[in-house]
């Protein structure tokens, strides 16, 4: 997530979807997004691979937090749309929490260390 966007949905597709599924999703996922706050972060650009393997595209829209994305995923205009997408685009869907301003990685990785000494 960037900036001010603390929560998220992610969407990875397995195969790059058809040119008609784009066209057909795409007005639709944007008019969808609006009452919620939400806005693309990532959306049909090239993935460049550095480990493991990625078939597929990826999509990524912020909202300012989780509950506006799980209001957003749950709305009836977006379940509506959801059975286009699923019949033309097999993939997966996730919302995730994105971190705060001020995130500092080095603090949650002394915490799991912590937490790992201290198990049995």
């Amino acid at each position: 997530m960037v900036g001010r966007d603390l929560g998220g949905e992610v969407a990875h597709t397995q195969e790059p979807p058809t040119v008609a599924a784009r066209a057909a999703k795409v007005p639709l996922d944007a008019s969808t997004l609006d009452p919620f706050g939400g806005r693309f972060l990532v959306h049909g650009a090239t993935v460049e691979l550095r480990e493991g393997e990625w078939p597929g595209a990826l999509v990524i829209i912020g909202f300012a937090g989780m509950a506006e994305a799980r209001r957003w995923y749950d709305s009836e205009a977006y379940q509506e749309l959801l059975p286009l997408r699923t019949r033309h685009m097999a993939g997966d869907v996730i919302l995730v929490e994105g971190v705060a301003p001020g995130y500092d990685a080095a603090v949650t990785a002394a915490r799991l260390r912590e937490a790992q000494a201290m198990a049995p």
